[in-house]
């Protein structure tokens, strides 16, 4: 089986969600020309960092752009993993990323355990505490928010479950490329899985973002990359590669996790 996936690199307008919708919107319209399976947005992709307002920007629940990105599910029968949004609700604001499937509907939520204290986060989001488990197209997947991918403990605790796809959505820095890079490739290498990486392109007033969104499979080689500026990154992924890789290095059959404590 194979899934053919997109990235929307974007550049993300400062705190003006109708504009970046606007921007989204045309983005999606053009990478269907190429007919993914899968459409994967960046983070924090209506706001962007401006976190000083997220308690006037951040969407009520999710109610608006869930009903945005559910439209376009089903007009273009296609699966969207939604970047993450500003998730205003009574006890907070959270780093939320919603996945829906082809008739729209909402088939995960995951919200950012892992808050970056280097930009603030923690200062204006509240972290989340559940796993970020959902199926594509009968595919079990996991996602993932930005510095989570610093936690190798966590993916592996969502691979150990079964995840075959990570989906990771980031607003990720120039200087720390290096590490982006380095670090997709090792938990795919490490989980022996694919994973689709969407960063977004361009700059706020404090900082320049890296893009280069990857998609990399089980054996840590990478199918496409983009590089700094917009792109819509496009690459297919060979399930057939999966048990291919982990019958060559059986890393799954010979974990210790009674020891792992």
């Amino acid at each position: 089986m194979n899934m053919k996936v997109a990235c929307l690199q974007m550049d993300i307008a400062f705190g003006d969600i109708e504009e970046n919708v606007k921007r989204a919107a045309e983005q999606l319209a053009a990478v269907m020309e190429q007919e993914p399976d899968v459409v994967v947005l960046p983070e924090l992709w209506t706001t962007g960092y401006d976190l000083t307002r997220l308690d006037v920007l951040g969407d009520v629940d999710g109610v608006h752009v869930k009903g945005v990105m559910s439209e376009w599910a089903k007009a273009y029968d296609v699966n969207i993993v939604g970047g993450s949004i500003a998730k205003r609700t009574d006890d907070g604001v959270t780093n939320t990323m919603y996945m829906f499937d082809r008739s729209g509907e909402i088939v995960g939520e995951y919200s950012k355990v892992h808050l970056f204290q280097l930009m603030d986060e923690h200062k204006f989001l509240a972290p989340g505490s559940d796993e970020g488990q959902f199926t594509v197209d009968n595919v079990p997947c996991a996602g993932f928010i930005c510095y989570d991918i610093r936690f190798p403990e966590w993916l592996r605790v969502h691979t150990s479950k079964g995840a075959e796809v990570l989906f990771v959505v980031a607003e990720w820095p120039l200087p720390r490329l290096a590490h982006w890079r380095t670090l997709l490739t090792a938990r795919a290498i490490e989980n022996q899985c694919y994973v689709v990486a969407c960063n977004r392109a361009g700059s706020d007033p404090n900082n320049v973002f890296a893009g280069h969104s990857m998609i990399i499979d089980p054996w840590g080689e990478a199918v496409a990359e983009a590089g700094e500026g917009e792109e819509m990154l496009v690459g297919t992924l060979d399930f057939a590669k999966i048990p291919e890789v982990r019958r060559g290095i059986p890393v799954f059959e010979d974990r210790r996790p009674d020891l792992y404590k």
